[in-house]
């Protein structure tokens, strides 16, 4: 137990990841042997998990492997993107280019992530806010009103019964009731990882209502940079599909991605391919502008403006969304908090008027 809470602690997140690329192009790039910018690194690592990580490459590294080799034992850290780049820029001599072009590529993932964080951190706050105050509230206040009120000679308003009703369930079930939603939410989770439900719950995340739009643009992101990022590295079409096809987790864009790369392995262009009536959710601007990049052989850097374009889109809408649901949590909050009140002061006054008579 103790371990994997250490674990957990110290997991490997992108900011090793961004900052161990970053300095070994730049050691590289230095004239530092690769071996020993590994060692220097491993050294200065703080987190002890991606230290004993690097300590294991290292070792290969030492033994006569190469750098694509050693990294991918550790596919859990460094994904398919990753060992693609390091793999063409070792074969090609330009390893500390495509460490800088993935150092990029990390930088902006991350602080991609970072800006989505900071605008669903507000409402995250709010909604964990209130269900940690309602559920107090449920346990401990208002079963100590039911004999309060059972008490009073007065006819109880309606608003006073509801919340009686809901005092004497959550008195006489409240730790079932709750510990049966989280479990339903634990169920949940499991379902959508499921083979079965997984396309289904990846496409509803796509096609739902206002969020869709926001999900699509979140990984039409991720794939446009990340192909510009490979193109620009020295990796081919049809090398740069396949790798992002394996980096994709949504299997809606995975899914498009494997009929792209069929066509373009047929002789098709992307644009061409992207213009069939079969990929509804791709925005009309992508094929237009890909059918530019491969008329002006700028492949590379269409789907990189691509990439910071939709990374603009994510950054209005996310904006939009934080605003939009703020006022609407706290109506949310506010309505019950009068009704709880109303609840509570309906029948105390009734009985003060009661006593005046």
């Amino acid at each position: 137990m103790q371990l994997s809470i250490r674990n957990l602690l110290n997991r490997i997140t992108l900011l090793d990841e961004l900052t161990f690329t970053k300095h070994l192009a730049i050691m590289i790039k230095s004239g530092i042997p690769l071996s020993e910018a590994i060692k220097s690194l491993a050294d200065q690592t703080k987190n002890p998990n991606f230290r004993q990580v690097l300590t294991e490459i290292l070792a290969d590294v030492e033994n006569g492997q190469s750098l694509e080799k050693a990294l991918s034992k550790h596919s859990n850290v460094f994904n398919s993107l990753y060992l693609s780049l390091v793999r063409t820029g070792e074969k090609s001599g330009k390893l500390e280019e495509n460490l800088e072009y993935l150092a990029l590529q990390l930088k902006k993932s991350y602080e991609f992530r970072k800006k989505i964080e900071a605008a669903t951190l507000y409402p995250k706050i709010v909604l964990v806010a209130t269900i940690i105050i309602g559920a107090s509230i449920s346990l401990f206040v208002l079963p100590q009103l039911i004999e309060l009120f059972e008490s009073l000679d007065v006819e109880l308003p309606v608003t006073t019964k509801i919340l009686l009703f809901i005092a004497n369930l959550m008195k006489n079930w409240g730790i079932l009731i709750i510990g049966g939603f989280v479990l339903l939410y634990l169920l949940f989770l499991w379902l959508i990882r499921t083979p079965q439900v997984k396309p289904i719950w990846h496409k509803f995340l796509v096609n739902m209502p206002m969020l869709g739009r926001l999900v699509q643009n979140i990984e039409l992101t991720s794939i446009c940079r990340n192909l510009g990022i490979m193109l620009k590295s020295g990796l081919t079409v049809t090398s740069a599909l396949e790798t992002q096809r394996q980096a994709t987790e949504n299997l809606v864009f995975k899914e498009m991605l494997v009929d792209i790369s069929k066509s373009v392995e047929r002789g098709k262009k992307i644009s061409e391919e992207l213009n069939t009536k079969k990929y509804r959710i791709m925005p009309t601007i992508v094929p237009k502008m890909i059918a530019v990049g491969e008329n002006t052989g700028k492949l590379d850097e269409t789907f990189i403006y691509l990439g910071d374009f939709f990374e603009e889109e994510v950054d209005d809408a996310t904006k939009n969304l934080s605003n939009t649901l703020e006022p609407i949590l706290l109506l949310a909050i506010g309505a019950v908090v009068a009704f709880v009140a109303m609840a509570i002061i309906s029948p105390i006054y009734s009985l003060t008027g009661s006593i005046r008579k």
